[in-house]
């Protein structure tokens, strides 16, 4: 039967729409999971240091602090022999770390160890080494040794032995330029040096050292050769000489060397005179 037709008044039939939405499943991913880890992480690291700050003291904080810095090497390398008569340093002295642990932690780091190694010998070695600077600081005072030359001698205890260094500058030689010629107060000076070290036990080496300028001849001394080697070991030669006329036998010489300008005190600075030298080891 057909739908009854409508008339013009009538009003027209209501439109429906149905709208269907279709919801996805929930996102399960784990970016903020990650991220919440590395948040718990760096507190549980930052909770960590403040209870190292408060359980641990002051000089055990810059032992730590000077264990991460890798240039502690260097640095007490170049701080070997500091300014003034004598002004070495020993292996407990303070240092020019930079945080100046000055040697405070155990005693099993600041003395090393070997096979009778320990406390006693840590307080040996410091001991013999106070005991030849003031010797040494008497021999300079008995031959009226001028201030400023006996500012040049620097002692120094390291794992071999006491070093003994005699360093030019700006205002000292210890040879004569260009030669193996001794100066006058070089003279003096290992004068004092020999009558130190010669009642002291042990082997005697020297090393001489020379600034990175290329040699040069010198005039009214010994031309042994136009190079620094050469120089170098010439120089220390005639200090072996100079320390036999002071009584040191000549079976107590172990090592006579010239290294150049291969070892420089002065790392930065080549040309420095400062790494002019002689280097006189008497070994344990």
């Amino acid at each position: 039967m057909p739908p009854p037709r409508k008339g013009k008044g009538d009003a027209p039939a209501p439109i429906i729409v149905k709208k269907v939405t279709v919801v996805a499943a929930a996102h399960h991913g784990g970016a903020w999971k990650v991220a919440y880890a590395d948040f718990v992480t760096a507190m549980m690291a930052f909770f960590l240091l403040l209870w190292l700050l408060g359980a641990t003291n002051e000089s055990q904080r810059k032992g730590l602090a000077d264990y991460f810095t890798p240039t502690l090497v260097k640095l007490k390398q170049e701080s070997a022999g500091s300014n003034g008569m004598l002004g070495g340093s020993s292996i407990v002295d303070a240092d020019n770390y930079p945080n100046r642990a000055g040697q405070t932690g155990t005693k099993g780091i600041t003395i090393p160890r070997d096979a009778t190694g320990g406390p006693k010998e840590g307080s040996e070695r410091i001991k013999r080494l106070q005991q030849l600077q003031q010797r040494l600081a008497g021999k300079l005072a008995e031959g009226k040794v001028a201030q400023r030359i006996a500012r040049q001698v620097r002692m120094v205890d390291t794992t071999e032995g006491i070093r003994i260094d005699l360093v030019d500058d700006a205002d000292f030689a210890m040879f004569q330029l260009g030669t193996t010629v001794l100066t006058s107060d070089a003279a003096q000076l290992l004068k004092a040096i020999g009558g130190v070290i010669a009642p002291e036990p042990g082997a005697v080496s020297i090393r001489g050292h020379t600034d990175a300028l290329p040699w040069r001849g010198g005039q009214g001394g010994s031309r042994i050769g136009a190079n620094n080697w050469a120089l170098s070991a010439g120089r220390a030669e005639a200090t072996r000489q100079a320390l036999l006329r002071q009584g040191i036998g000549e079976g107590r010489f172990r090592k006579i060397e010239g290294v150049a300008d291969r070892e420089p005190l002065v790392r930065d600075k080549p040309e420095d005179p400062r790494n002019r030298r002689i280097s006189i080891l008497l070994t344990r």
